[in-house]
């Protein structure tokens, strides 16, 4: 294991040098549910929210219910929520254990599943739970990681047409 443990919930760090940065591929999940294979391509011109998780983490558990509400809010806007489920056990690596619990969760959003931490070290992430907002052209525009998210007013969820607006 990378030695990583969830992000304590006290944690609100900026990855900083991310920002700006294009957004890298998806494409080393090691398997997928509730969608096809999503590029980094096919995500252009549309705002993407990435969430780095583990179901075992208590701290991505206090986060979900408001990715699950931001998935389902600006859905028909343009938002699309992915999470990337990254092991921190070696039973975390059985997709059927992973199916269980997404779907025990209410996870119906698309996930990559991530068991070799190529995605998870292409964003250079360190953390559970570590979410990065993409624009539409396909640049991280912010980085949070750990819990203390959950107060919508830290994460600029904003309806993904500002977003793309902004980013021209």
């Amino acid at each position: 294991m990378l030695g990583t443990l969830c992000a304590c919930s006290a944690a609100l760090v900026e990855n900083t040098h991310m920002l700006q940065r294009q957004m890298p591929s998806l494409g080393r999940a090691t398997a997928r549910l509730n969608s096809h294979p999503l590029s980094a391509a096919e995500l252009r011109g549309k705002v993407a929210l990435i969430d780095f998780w583990t179901y075992t983490c208590i701290n991505w558990g206090r986060t979900l219910p408001y990715v699950r509400a931001w998935a389902e809010k600006y859905r028909d806007h343009g938002l699309v929520v992915v999470g990337v489920h990254t092991p921190e056990f070696s039973f975390e690596r059985d997709v059927d254990n992973v199916r269980r619990a997404a779907r025990e969760q209410g996870v119906d959003y698309p996930i990559a599943i991530d068991s070799d931490y190529g995605i998870w070290k292409s964003f250079d992430n360190h953390y559970w739970p570590a979410v990065y907002l993409v624009d539409a052209r396909g640049h991280i525009r912010h980085t949070q990681l750990g819990d203390s998210f959950t107060s919508a007013t830290n994460i600029p969820i904003r309806p993904p047409w500002q977003l793309r607006r902004s980013c021209s």
